[in-house]
């Protein structure tokens, strides 16, 4: 091995000198997964986000949580389950329905929409909370025969990916898998407790992370809901980065500080939620397009975020040190909801023109900024330019950016618009003239090159 290579060893002194890589820093948007049995029931009740609820497990939106809230008694998932159903239709009948839905399935037609929304990542759901596995395991689940789909989904995914140039990062449930007991879940103090901690759950957990890795070689691992203290996750971190030096891991394996006894991520997880302030530990916040991540057929095309809704919540993102890893929940025989990708084309149309603003850049002075006009601003900053994005249509030809001052060698140009704009500096900031009439766009980024030459003031 070259003197130069960093080993890692089990523990968290080693693990925490490992840096996060430059590509999961600069790809700032990622494409979330959620796809297996429960896409065939694919039912939740819409009454908002999971954190909006007053009972947010009985009432949970989240479909992909359905054999759980079909525990819970007078949830509206068992109403719903019984009449659609029958009382005695047990979820497991769901598993031959998915397994004859994939048969179809093209995986190149999921990576040439994840393309054309301009997603640098792609993290897939291996195994969820009802344990199925979307791969063939060594591994099989040791109480259901055949819980796992015989097609290799994981791997047949990867292959399409990374053919159109994306990244390829892999999610496992590793503290929560109902077929080793814990379901029935109404609390947060109840989902940590249903979290195994056996012997044998912790070499199953740790025997299908170690294979994933040396099967598909993921640039990232996502776990969720912690993992089993006897599972060495510190152990399993220093192999992974040892094999993959620039891969990331998530701060999921130690849930709420409670569980897989190391404290080491490479990145925080926020869930349906971003950062007010720009952080300097790196970040990615996740969510799907309405409020669920596997697909809820129960919920309308209002629920869903909007592309103006898209495109403002990236730039905030990023302005701010984060990445946005977005959901999509598809139908059981995979095909993608038009709703789910009608958005994700309008936020790849935007960031044909505005990704400069995007990818591969920094937090600027500040994140946040208004202008005079009345629209909200988000700042990030290039190799070679200073980034303004205002946010939605301006009502006229002029953008005032408030508390903003440039040098007087600055050029400054709109994006998708090459030639320089007129600007002055006024009492409230920059003034800059747009080339044309406002048209109906989510927003509206102003480069000023070179990099140093726009100053808060």
């Amino acid at each position: 091995m070259p003197s130069d290579v960093v080993r890692y060893e089990p523990t968290l002194e080693s693990l925490r000198a490992h840096p996060v890589p430059a590509w999961f820093g600069g790809a700032k948007f990622g494409i979330f997964i959620h796809w297996g049995v429960f896409s065939i029931p694919a039912w939740a009740p819409t009454s908002g986000t999971m954190f909006d609820q007053q009972d947010p497990f009985r009432n949970t939106p989240y479909t992909e949580w359905y054999l759980n809230s079909l525990a819970l008694e007078g949830s509206p998932v068992q109403a719903h389950h019984r009449d659609t159903y029958g009382v005695d239709y047990p979820y497991d009948a769901f598993a031959p329905q998915f397994k004859e839905a994939i048969r179809g399935w093209d995986p190149t037609i999921w990576a040439d929409l994840f393309a054309a929304a301009g997603a640098r990542y792609v993290v897939f759901v291996t195994k969820h909370h009802d344990g199925f596995l979307l791969w063939p395991s060594r591994h099989p689940n040791p109480f259901k025969e055949g819980w796992h789909s015989d097609r290799d989904l994981v791997g047949e995914l990867g292959d399409a990916v990374r053919a159109r140039g994306l990244t390829y990062g892999l999610y496992y449930s590793g503290g929560l898998d109902w077929t080793f007991g814990g379901a029935g879940i109404d609390s947060f103090r109840s989902m940590v407790k249903a979290i195994p901690q056996g012997d044998d759950y912790a070499r199953y957990a740790d025997a299908h992370w170690r294979e994933l890795i040396e099967r598909y070689r993921p640039a990232v691992l996502w776990n969720d809901i912690g993992y089993p203290t006897a599972g060495d996750s510190p152990r399993l971190f220093a192999d992974y980065y040892n094999a993959y030096p620039d891969g990331v891991v998530n701060n999921r394996f130690d849930f709420l500080g409670v569980s897989g006894g190391t404290a080491h991520a490479d990145f925080t997880t926020p869930e349906y939620a971003t950062m007010a302030e720009i952080t300097a530990e790196k970040w990615e916040s996740c969510r799907g397009i309405g409020h669920s991540f596997g697909l809820n057929r129960n919920e309308p095309d209002a629920a869903l975020v909007t592309v103006d809704g898209l495109v403002h919540m990236l730039v905030d993102i990023v302005s701010k040190n984060g990445n946005l890893l977005l959901n999509v929940g598809p139908a059981a025989d995979g095909r993608i909801p038009h709703a789910q990708a009608e958005r994700l084309l309008g936020l790849g149309w935007w960031l044909r023109v505005n990704g400069e603003a995007i990818y591969d850049t920094s937090p600027w002075t500040k994140a946040a900024g208004s202008t005079a006009e009345g629209l909200d601003v988000r700042f990030t900053s290039g190799a070679d330019a200073t980034y303004a994005c205002a946010l939605g249509r301006p009502p006229g030809r002029t953008l005032t950016l408030e508390g903003v001052t440039a040098d007087s060698v600055a050029t400054i140009t709109m994006l998708g618009h090459h030639a320089p704009l007129s600007w002055s500096t006024r009492d409230r900031g920059l003034v800059v003239e747009l080339p044309a009439e406002p048209i109906d766009t989510p927003a509206v980024t102003l480069r000023a090159s070179p990099a140093g030459a726009l100053r808060p003031c």
